[in-house]
């Protein structure tokens, strides 16, 4: 006679894996750690001016200063021509001047990104309250 035999279930692997979800998070942690230094690189809060507020502006013309960088050693200064390591000595009485410190900035395309960075910096040091930047 033949014996009956009873069929064991298989035995499956029944613990979750772990290592997709540790690559995940590994993953966020080095994107994280890469990225929180240009979240402070730089404390300058910059407005973009609009084209459409160029004719408002005009009328308050007197009211801001204007800095236009022209290369890389020179900026005009309300149209003075002014060299950028002497910007803070040129600046710094015209904005105590001013009950409203409002600067505008506009750049040459020649300029490097550090050398507008810098004019930026200086404007901040030298108590400028509000700082827009012109596009084209």
């Amino acid at each position: 006679m033949a014996r009956a035999t009873k069929s064991q279930p298989a035995q499956g692997i029944h613990e979750v894996n772990m290592t997709p979800l540790i690559d995940v998070s590994l993953t966020l942690v080095v994107i994280l750690l890469l990225l929180t230094p240009l979240a402070f690189e730089s404390s300058i809060a910059v407005r973009k001016a609009l084209a459409s507020a160029r004719a408002s502006a005009r009328e308050e013309k007197e009211e801001r200063i204007e800095l236009n960088v022209v290369s890389e050693d020179s900026v005009l200064v309300n149209r003075r021509l002014v060299a950028r390591a002497e910007l803070g000595g040129a600046l710094a009485p015209l904005l105590q001047d001013k009950v409203q410190r409002r600067v505008v900035v506009e750049c040459g395309d020649a300029v490097s990104h550090g050398a507008f960075v810098n004019v930026l910096d200086q404007a901040k040091l030298c108590g400028a309250a509000e700082i827009a930047v012109l596009g084209r």
